[in-house]
């Protein structure tokens, strides 16, 4: 079925991290380009795109229904099924959702276009064999979902291969996007408005590793100089990072937002040695210890796993106790989900799903206190918020650090930064004035 229409519509739908949202729009783009138009998810379209996910069993259960409801939207439509789940699942995906038309996975989605438009009824797979991907897929953004933040993709792939982690075998090996054309990006999201860009990949700190004399350190001073830019933020690292160059160097980056989502995953070092991971937890302190001396407003927030196999209760009281220590501003808690093909998947000592529960409720009960100790901590300050929605008069943004900040004003306040008096705290975010 080539299509023919002049008036051809794209749909797409995301699921998962931020590297995903930024491929989605990357291939919207492409489709753009081409003469399509985008239009929303749950209206009659020519092609639907399902960027799947597949971090947890709960992600391909998730990616499996949605793929599933979407042709019923329109059966004439050519569904496609881009991303981890799909590399993943690879044929056995087409036998669990017959309806999806297209798998293309995690490379080569820069040629969707036109293997959409070469489709003629019978399935097409698309998916490489990512050992042999040794380049970066070039795609571009010129404007962005958001109005105000926009992410620009720099890496692609992780070489740790975490004991309990599925991404390096659905994205591949590190391949480092070529510095000059990340610059030429974010001048261009400049162009269109915005004022933030946000760095992410699947393993931000490897960025530059597959390139000669280029690291995440020559390329974050390059971004500071771009006019317009008012604000960098980097997506997640490792404490492996924070060396007193990194120091050195952020330490002059006046552009660099005050938030590190800093990986942590257990706060027991022989769980942290079980899953692979590169530090332990003396390792992370030196590293917050080091982020706070220089910055103290600050904002660390982390990802942790609880119920990997072989966590006893003492090793899950280490990490309550160890993010007591440390005060996150938030965390993101997840149960471990075993992956077929991981080595923690078949690990001795698995946990139970009502164990994994609970203690996923410990440590929201938990979370949420630190964040409120994190605002609480921001009462009584000035500091510039970068404003991006508005409900009548209401106008919502964030810090540098970002805490979610409100105000009231007659003047709009969409894509400005400005300096706010940050009075109190109300329904988990901080309420404030404008400083005239």
């Amino acid at each position: 079925m080539i299509l023919e229409n002049k008036n051809k519509s794209i749909a797409t739908y995301t699921l998962g991290c931020k590297v995903n949202q930024y491929d989605t729009e990357a291939v919207t783009e492409l489709f753009t380009n081409r003469g399509y138009h985008s239009v929303s998810f749950d209206t009659v379209a020519d092609v639907y795109i399902v960027n799947t996910c597949t971090v947890t069993h709960l992600s391909d259960r998730k990616c499996r229904q949605m793929l599933r409801k979407t042709k019923k939207i329109n059966p004439d439509s050519i569904l496609v099924a881009m991303g981890c789940y799909a590399q993943s699942a690879k044929e056995k995906l087409i036998d669990e959702v017959p309806e999806i038309d297209i798998v293309i996975g995690t490379n080569k989605r820069s040629e969707l276009v036109n293997i959409v438009e070469e489709y003629n009824s019978t399935a097409i797979f698309r998916l490489n064999d990512l050992e042999t991907v040794d380049e970066f897929e070039e795609m571009t953004l010129s404007s962005a979902n958001s109005k105000t933040r926009a992410h620009i993709k720099i890496q692609e792939g992780c070489n740790n291969y975490c004991a309990y982690c599925i991404i390096p075998y659905v994205r591949g090996k590190i391949r480092s996007r070529q510095p000059e054309n990340v610059i030429l990006e974010a001048i261009r999201l400049q162009k269109a408005g915005f004022k933030e860009i946000v760095l992410t990949g699947i393993h931000v700190q490897s960025y530059g590793k597959d390139l000669e004399g280029v690291n995440l350190l020559t390329l974050l001073p390059e971004l500071n100089k771009i006019d317009g830019i008012e604000r960098i933020r980097l997506s997640s690292i490792e404490p492996t990072l924070i060396t007193d160059e990194f120091i050195d160097t952020i330490s002059n980056l006046p552009k660099l937002c005050h938030h590190f989502h800093l990986s942590l995953q257990s706060g027991c070092d022989v769980i942290l040695k079980r899953m692979g991971r590169k530090y332990n937890t003396q390792q992370y302190i030196y590293s917050v210890d080091k982020l706070r001396s220089l910055w103290p407003d600050v904002a660390i927030t982390t990802d942790i796993i609880v119920g990997f196999p072989g966590e006893s209760e003492t090793d899950f009281t280490k990490t309550v106790n160890f993010v007591k220590e440390i005060g996150f501003a938030s965390m993101h808690i997840f149960p471990f989900s075993s992956r077929t093909g991981t080595r923690a998947a078949t690990m001795s000592n698995q946990i139970s799903a009502n164990i994994k529960e609970d203690r996923v409720k410990v440590l929201t009960e938990l979370a949420d206190k630190m964040h409120n100790q994190f605002l609480q901590n921001m009462c009584n300050t000035t500091t510039n918020v970068l404003f991006e929605q508005s409900n009548n008069a209401e106008f919502i943004g964030y810090t540098s650090n970002y805490a979610k900040v409100s105000v009231k004003s007659d003047v709009d306040l969409t894509n400005k930064i400005v300096n706010v008096n940050l009075k109190e705290i109300q329904s988990n975010k901080l309420i404030g004035t404008i400083v005239e």
